[in-house]
């Protein structure tokens, strides 16, 4: 069974750029990942990090799905417990309306910030299955509150997280699971979708200076320092150890590091996020990644997969 290969961005805000900058690389980005056969491409939640862009999924969903035509597009995802239900499902609802057949919901409960920040969010209190129950209520074509899923206008729902707890509730209620094992790589879970760290090059030379800078900036912000993701250049006299969250090397040692995670996993789709700062280099780990598509294969059985 083949592979599906889809796309995380957080449009990352890097050293000497701009807001605005890492937006329209986004945009660029997903026009290239259609056009290289990703399956879907999705955008997260985060607020107040300086070096994240993508800080409304519900509007960048919007203009992603704007500028490409067949890829699914959507959150990866929406932090449940900082929106009212409501809102997500019309907001969603209205986005599934505009682009039919495309649009992807992914919720997730972390905050999504520093803790200033959380407060300023003003997150709910209630139970966080409590506020999914209530989404999907919504998000049912039969209710009668959130007008723009009448009709069938309804997202394709995903349960995101980085354990097994998390697992568990999505084949409780019955939801795909997708597991960002790029923020918990010592985790292991049978997923439906698996989200994970690639730097690709043309060789594995190239591979590891390219992920000089994400190296550095964990270092970085485990010393209590937050960065900007730095060149490869800058981050060359300041390398921070190898923490085994980034998969680096060349096409046959990628496809190699990837079908060891698909069998690990039992995935059918492999969700890459590429933490690189030339907007150059991280298009040409994107077009490697694809071409090695053909020589990734998973014997998952059809269907979800067991957490």
């Amino acid at each position: 069974m083949g592979i599906r290969l889809s796309v995380l961005d957080t449009s990352p805000i890097v050293q000497g750029s701009t807001p605005r900058e890492a937006l329209r690389n986004t945009a660029d980005l997903a026009e290239l990942a259609e056009q290289l056969g990703f399956h879907r491409y999705w955008v997260p939640e985060h607020h107040g990090m300086h070096g994240v862009a993508s800080s409304a999924p519900a509007v960048l969903t919007g203009h992603l799905a704007a500028v490409t035509s067949k890829m699914r597009i959507g959150a990866g995802g929406v932090l449940l417990p900082n929106h009212p239900p409501l809102v997500v499902a019309e907001q969603f609802g209205t986005l599934a309306a505009l682009h039919p057949g495309r649009i992807d919901l992914g919720v997730g409960r972390a905050p999504g910030g520093p803790p200033h920040v959380v407060t300023a969010l003003r997150r709910s209190s209630a139970p966080y299955r409590e506020q999914l129950e209530e989404l999907l209520a919504l998000l049912d074509p039969r209710n009668t509150i959130a007008v723009p899923v009448r009709g069938g206008n309804v997202p394709e729902v995903w349960l995101l997280g980085s354990s097994p707890g998390t697992a568990e509730l999505a084949a409780a209620l019955n939801i795909p699971f997708a597991f960002a094992r790029h923020l918990s790589p010592d985790q292991t879970c049978r997923a439906d979708l698996v989200s994970v760290s690639v730097i690709a090059a043309d060789d594995d030379e190239r591979a590891e200076w390219l992920a000089g800078p994400i190296r550095t900036k964990v270092r970085s912000r485990r010393e209590g320092n937050r960065i900007l993701l730095p060149s490869p250049e800058d981050a060359a006299a300041h390398l921070g150890p190898d923490d085994g969250r980034v998969l680096t090397g060349g096409p046959e040692t990628i496809t190699r590091k990837l079908q060891a995670v698909i069998d690990e996993t039992g995935t059918e789709e492999l969700m890459i996020t590429s933490p690189i700062h030339h907007h150059a280099d991280r298009r040409r780990s994107y077009e490697l990644v694809a071409a090695i598509a053909g020589g990734l294969s998973s014997t998952a059985p059809s269907g979800a997969a067991e957490p």
